[in-house]
C-alpha cells in the first residue's frame, strides 16, 4: 500500500458507490410520487441503459487522450445528474428519465479507466493482487449499498441516497485529478490496427463475462420466488444477497493471496464450472440453509471468474486498448443482466423457480462453451508489458 494506491482506493469507492446505490435509490425516490414503483422501475432501467450506451462510447475515447480529465468530467456530469433527480422529483416523467439516463451514461467509462489506472500503479507481477483488491472493494460496496439506501430513504429523505451519490461522484471527480496520468504507448504504422477491430477481437472474453453475470443474475432475480415456493419468508432475500456479495469479496481477497496454477483462461473456466455447480445447489438443496450454502459458495467462486476474465482481456489485447475493452465488457455485462431479467420473468411463468435457475445455468454453460472454443486458438497480442505477466493472470 502506497499513498497513490490509497488515493486510488478513495477514487474507486467514490465512483463505485453511486453506481451501487442508484437503481434502488431511484425506486425509493419514486415510490411516493404519482408514478410510484412503476416510474421507479423505469428510471432504474433508464439508468442501466445509460451505462450500457455510455460505457463503450466514452470508453473508446480514453485511449485517445489524457484519461484523468475525461474521467473527472464524466464523474462531475454524473454528480450533477444525481443531484438534479431529487430536486426535480415533481418534474414530468420524460425529464426524470433523461436525468437517470445521463446519470448512468456520463460516468460509465470510469470502471474501465479507474481499473487501468490501478494496473499502472503497480508492477506487472502485482496486477493479480491489485485486481483482487479491486474486486474485494467492489463487492463490499455492493453489499453495503442496499442497506444504506433503505436507511437514508426511510430515516432521512427519499432523495438523500441520490444526494450522497452526487457528493461522492463530485469528490471522485476532484480526487482522480490527483492520480498520476497513465502512460500508454500506442502502436503506430503497420502495427496499428483500428480500435474497433482490436476491441472486437476480445469478444470471447466479453461473452464469457456476460454469461457468468447472467447465471448469477438468474439466481438473484429468481431468489424471492424460490423462497416463497419453499415457504421461506421473502424478507430473507436481502440478507442472502448481502451474504453473497460478502462471500464474493472474501473469494476475491483469497484469490490475490497467492499464484494459482494454470493460465487465466483455464482458471476462469474452472471457476465458472464450479460456480455453476454451486448455483445448481440453490435449486436442489432444501430450505433456507441449503439456499444460503449454495449462494455463499457461488459468491466465493464467482469473484474468481470476474478477476480472471479481467486478466484474460488484459492479456489478449494490446495495452492502449485496455481502458476501452474494460468499458465494452462492462456494457456487455449490463446487457447480459438486462436480458436475463426478461428471460427470468418468462421462465417463472412457464416453470418452477428451481427449473428457471437450472435453465439459466444450462444457457450460461452453453455460451461459455462457445466462447471457450473461440478463445482457445488465440495468441495473446503483443503489448508493451513484460512477457512474464502472462503467467500471473487475474481479472473481471
Amino acid at each position: 500500500m502506497t499513498r497513490e494506491l490509497l488515493l486510488w482506493a478513495l477514487v474507486a469507492l467514490a465512483s463505485k458507490a453511486p453506481v451501487a446505490m442508484a437503481p434502488l435509490a431511484v425506486v425509493f425516490l419514486s415510490r411516493e410520487s404519482q408514478g410510484g414503483y412503476t416510474l421507479g422501475a423505469i428510471l432504474a432501467s433508464a439508468y442501466v441503459l445509460g451505462e450500457v450506451v455510455g460505457a463503450p462510447l466514452l470508453g473508446t475515447r480514453l485511449g485517445r487522450g489524457r484519461m484523468r480529465p475525461q474521467l473527472s468530467a464524466g464523474l462531475m456530469v454524473g454528480a450533477l445528474a444525481f443531484c438534479a433527480l431529487p430536486l426535480a422529483a415533481s418534474a414530468p416523467s420524460p425529464v426524470l428519465i433523461a436525468l437517470a439516463f445521463l446519470a448512468g451514461a456520463a460516468p460509465a467509462a470510469c470502471p474501465g479507466g479507474v481499473r487501468v489506472m490501478l494496473t499502472r500503479l503497480v508492477a506487472d507481477d502485482a496486477v493479480p493482487r491489485a485486481l483482487s483488491a479491486e474486486a474485494t472493494l467492489t463487492q463490499i460496496t455492493w453489499a453495503a449499498a442496499p442497506g444504506l439506501v433503505v436507511l437514508l430513504s426511510l430515516q432521512v429523505h427519499p432523495g438523500a441516497p441520490l444526494i450522497l451519490g452526487a457528493l461522492l461522484a463530485a469528490a471522485g471527480a476532484l480526487l482522480v485529478l490527483r492520480l498520476p496520468e497513465p502512460r500508454v504507448t500506442e502502436p503506430t504504422g503497420r502495427t496499428a490496427a483500428p480500435m474497433t477491430r482490436t476491441l472486437l477481437s476480445g469478444w470471447p472474453v466479453y461473452l464469457t463475462s456476460a454469461a457468468a453475470m447472467a447465471m448469477l443474475a438468474t439466481a438473484e432475480l429468481v431468489l424471492p420466488a424460490l423462497l416463497e415456493d419453499r415457504n421461506v419468508a421473502v424478507g430473507w432475500s436481502g440478507p442472502l444477497l448481502a451474504g453473497f456479495a460478502l462471500a464474493s469479496a472474501a473469494g476475491a481477497f483469497c484469490y490475490g493471496l497467492r499464484n494459482w496454477p494454470g493460465s487465466v483462461r483455464v482458471q476462469s473456466l474452472v471457476f465458472l464450472a464450479v460456480t455453476a455447480g454451486c448455483v445448481c445447489l440453490v435449486a436442489f438443496l432444501p430450505g433456507l440453509p441449503g439456499i444460503a450454502a449454495g449462494l455463499l459458495l457461488a459468491g466465493v467462486f464467482q469473484s474468481g471468474v470476474m478477476v480472471t476474465r479481467n486478466l484474460s482481456l488484459r492479456e489478449r489485447l494490446p495495452e492502449h486498448a485496455h481502458a476501452a475493452a474494460y468499458s465494452v465488457m462492462y456494457a456487455v455485462q449490463g446487457v447480459g443482466y438486462s436480458l436475463t431479467a426478461s428471460l427470468s420473468a418468462v421462465a417463472l411463468n412457464l416453470a418452477t423457480p428451481s427449473v428457471a435457475i437450472l435453465g439459466g445455468v444450462a444457457l450460461t454453460l452453453l455460451i461459455t462453451a462457445v466462447s471457450a472454443v473461440a478463445e482457445r486458438p488465440s495468441v495473446p497480442r503483443a503489448s508493451t508489458e513484460s512477457p512474464a505477466f502472462a503467467e500471473a493472470d487475474h481479472g473481471p
